[in-house]
């Protein structure tokens, strides 16, 4: 009898998602103030594009009880957190460095259980100058730190990881383009793969920032098998040179120049089993439009 050998459990034409039972989720950076402002709206409509997991920049001044009950109004799983690395944090505000009890504490309410950290601790004297925008002057402090800078994160990622790991808690990496540039004979990424315990440090790779670096996705993916749990699904538009400082031309999923038939599938292969559309401003139609369309072409993308 003859047989047509198909991944276990996949019929013929299923997209990938659906033929690795994966939701497709959203982070709502993409969304920019929408959730700051309309909470429960934001949710709904987030739902009605069809994401059915989502990932939190941050908490947008609302507490882990109204993030998570607006979330299951809705339907949506809020899956993992961005707390930032600060040193001074508003009243109220979870960050990295908060105590791990408070971090866990957060996190159960909302349902997630990975807080990953957006970007390096930046200097304690870190503030732009004047006419800087935040992106330079991060570019700027980033390189005045060389290689230490990324010493001190990469220790800081296993301490956090080692307090929360106990309290049910992942803690990640998420890159941006920086990461990549020259330092001291090496480059941030390789310093952050290196130092950090891969037993407690996972990365959520941003391919999109990725690409922005002048690397090439598929095979960036294919050499940190094992590290990575989560992808930001984000897009460059031919238009995007080549730059370790904050710079792309960003455009919706599928409308750009990534290889997204390839590069899905050597993710999952990686070990990533969250996956987060995400596209950076400026946009050229309204943000949530944007996030629909990143969808349908993820939702009917076979891989």
């Amino acid at each position: 009898m003859a047989m047509i050998a198909t991944a276990a459990g996949a019929k013929p034409g299923q997209g990938f998602f659906e033929r690795h039972r994966l939701p497709i989720g959203l982070q709502l950076y993409t969304l920019g103030d929408a959730v700051k402002t309309d909470l429960d709206g934001t949710m709904a409509r987030v739902a009605a594009i069809g994401y059915r997991e989502i990932e939190l920049p941050n908490f947008a001044g609302h507490s882990p009880q109204e993030l998570r009950k607006a979330a299951d109004r809705a339907g949506l799983s809020i899956t993992s957190v961005h707390l930032p690395f600060v040193t001074v944090a508003l009243p109220n505000m979870v960050t990295m460095t908060s105590e791990p009890a408070r971090i866990a504490d957060a996190l159960g309410i909302l349902g997630a259980r990975t807080a990953v950290a957006p970007l390096v601790l930046l200097p304690p004297d870190f503030r732009p100058t004047s006419g800087e925008s935040f992106s330079v002057s991060i570019d700027r402090s980033i390189k005045a730190g060389g290689v230490d800078i990324w010493k001190r994160a990469a220790a800081l990622l296993n301490e956090r990881a080692s307090a929360l790991k106990p309290l049910g808690i992942g803690v990640g990496y998420h890159n941006h383009n920086l990461e990549f540039a020259p330092v001291g004979g090496t480059t941030g990424w390789e310093i952050l793969q290196r130092e950090t315990d891969p037993a407690l440090v996972t990365f959520e790779v941003d391919i999109g920032w990725v690409a922005a670096a002048g690397i090439e996705p598929v095979g960036f993916l294919e050499r940190i098998k094992g590290r990575a749990r989560h992808l930001h699904v984000k897009d460059v538009a031919a238009g995007t040179k080549p730059n370790y400082a904050f710079e792309m031309s960003p455009t919706e999923t599928g409308a750009g120049v990534l290889p997204w038939s390839r590069i899905l599938p050597a993710a999952y292969a990686a070990g990533v089993r969250h996956f987060y559309v995400e596209q950076e401003p400026p946009f050229t139609i309204p943000r949530e439009e944007a996030a629909h369309r990143s969808f349908i072409y993820l939702a009917g993308l076979r891989a």
